[in-house]
């Protein structure tokens, strides 16, 4: 998939001067964001087992970030500081400070729809929120606000039993979740975008819509028809399995933590390729809604000019390293899809270049014709859709006081301080993260670079967390 795309690039910054030379052509924005899908579940991106037809689509007619990430968490709920850091434009510490009063945060005018709105947009919203900001008032249509999850019963979890027993069943509407309400939560968010695409052909104004699924987080349910898609026997289980995560009681992921949990301790490859079975189904019926999103702005005629961003707010284990949820330092939840579709965006091209998710923020304001304010920290992506690097020379993560990361084009360093633990990842030569290269002779002067970096993150993000006391040997 990979090609030349120089030509691409002159294109696309002719077509971002046309873009902003007449502020009456202002285009619309469609935002669709997932919830839980790492940044490997989409077919035409390298998973052969999966079926995303809808999003291989977005694939082909845009240009994909392939490494696109999120920061991390002060809190259990990863997807809480990862909106609150999309709406409001901060990195995550301070994303934290100003939680308990994101409400206030909106009034002032210092959010995302309210920004929109007084660049002069129709903003349509529906789905999941989890943010402290009113919903109902930060866009002017709001449909079916949805809570962090759908909720789970005590079947859905410590599941399935090594000897296959299994109370679970993701088609079964008697367990609730997303089925609450007689119609599966996926498909109400399709109809309603649906609508929101037919109201905006009605008005004058440009539309912003943020359109959010539940899915694919847990618990994850989806028609049967989507579940036979993939049978248990037939679903990989990741090269990096293991039974049981070192540390996981260190790092805050022991069997406490809800995410962790919904699986066996120790984990099975049985217990995998359920898990890994069920998150498949609910993404192929997401990616169905999103299918029917998409054809409906072609009829619409407004898609050619409306940017599309699909992202997820992180994402998941799933089976990798012994580990279920997102709470952890690993490629596989920290990194996200990103695909970007529109007027100036290259189709059919992948962009290597390190963003953080919630740079689709600043970008649509930059789309609107918003000067970026002062506060907002991420950075648009306009500009290396138009050939120039990135401005982030490493990725930072974090979660709790219990881990932190800093990951370079090549390497990536993961701190535990509580289990005073390091490990060290050649991520050209090891992409899923299997041999720690901590305690071999050869990388300890790189290992003390690498911490280096990532006390100067830790400054720039006011983390506040020692990591000196923990690991005095690296300095």
């Amino acid at each position: 998939m990979l090609r030349s795309i120089g030509l691409s690039l002159a294109l696309t910054c002719l077509l971002i001067d046309i873009c902003f030379a007449d502020d009456s052509a202002r285009p619309n924005i469609l935002f669709i964001f997932a919830d839980d899908q790492s940044y490997e579940t989409i077919h035409a991106l390298g998973n052969s087992e999966i079926q995303t037809p809808s999003l291989d689509r977005l694939v082909a007619q845009g240009t994909t970030f392939s490494h696109a990430y999120n920061m991390g968490s002060w809190s259990g709920a990863v997807c809480v500081a990862s909106r609150t850091m999309l709406n409001s434009g901060r990195f995550v510490w301070r994303a934290k400070a100003i939680y308990d009063t994101s409400e206030q945060e909106r009034l002032a005018g210092r959010w995302w729809s309210e920004y929109m709105k007084q660049a002069g947009y129709k903003t349509y919203f529906t789905g999941k929120w989890h943010c402290k900001a009113d919903a109902e008032k930060a866009f002017d249509v709001v449909r079916n606000v949805r809570g962090g999850m759908p909720n789970q019963t005590d079947a859905g979890y410590d599941r399935p039993q090594p000897d296959g027993t299994d109370p679970w069943s993701p088609a079964d509407p008697q367990f609730g979740g997303y089925w609450k309400g007689g119609k599966h939560w996926s498909e109400v968010v399709g109809d309603d975008a649906v609508d929101f695409l037919d109201m905006a052909q009605d008005q004058q104004q440009p539309f912003f819509m943020y359109v959010a699924f539940n899915a694919p987080h847990d618990p994850r349910q989806s028609p049967q028809e989507f579940v036979d898609r993939y049978p248990q026997e037939k679903v990989q289980v990741p090269v990096n399995f293991l039974p049981m995560y070192p540390h996981k009681d260190q790092i805050g992921l022991g069997a406490s933590l809800r995410d962790e949990k919904l699986g066996t301790f120790p984990r099975t490859e049985l217990c995998v390729r359920v898990h890994r079975q069920e998150y498949y189904a609910i993404i192929t019926h997401m990616d169905v809604q999103i299918g029917r999103i998409l054809d409906k702005l072609e009829a619409s005629g407004m898609a050619d000019n409306t940017w599309i961003f699909f992202t997820a707010d992180h994402g998941l284990a799933c089976g990798h390293h012994g580990l279920m949820g997102k709470q952890n330092m690993y490629d596989h939840s920290l990194r996200v899809p990103f695909l970007v579709a529109g007027p100036a965006a290259a189709a059919n091209v992948q962009i290597e270049a390190p963003i953080y998710l919630q740079d689709v923020m600043p970008t649509c304001l930059e789309l609107a014709g918003v000067d970026k304010p002062e506060h907002v920290e991420f950075q648009s992506i306009l500009p290396i859709l138009g050939g120039q690097a990135s401005s982030y020379q490493e990725i930072y993560g974090c979660y709790l006081e219990l881990q932190r990361c800093i990951r370079t084009q090549r390497h990536k360093l993961i701190c535990y301080p509580k289990a005073k633990v390091v490990r060290l990842f050649d991520l050209a030569e090891d992409p899923m993260e299997m041999r720690d290269l901590a305690d071999l002779p050869d990388y300890q002067q790189l290992k003390k670079e690498l911490f280096a970096l990532l006390l100067q993150q830790q400054e720039l993000q006011d983390d506040t967390l020692d990591l000196s006391q923990a690991f005095p040997e690296l300095l």
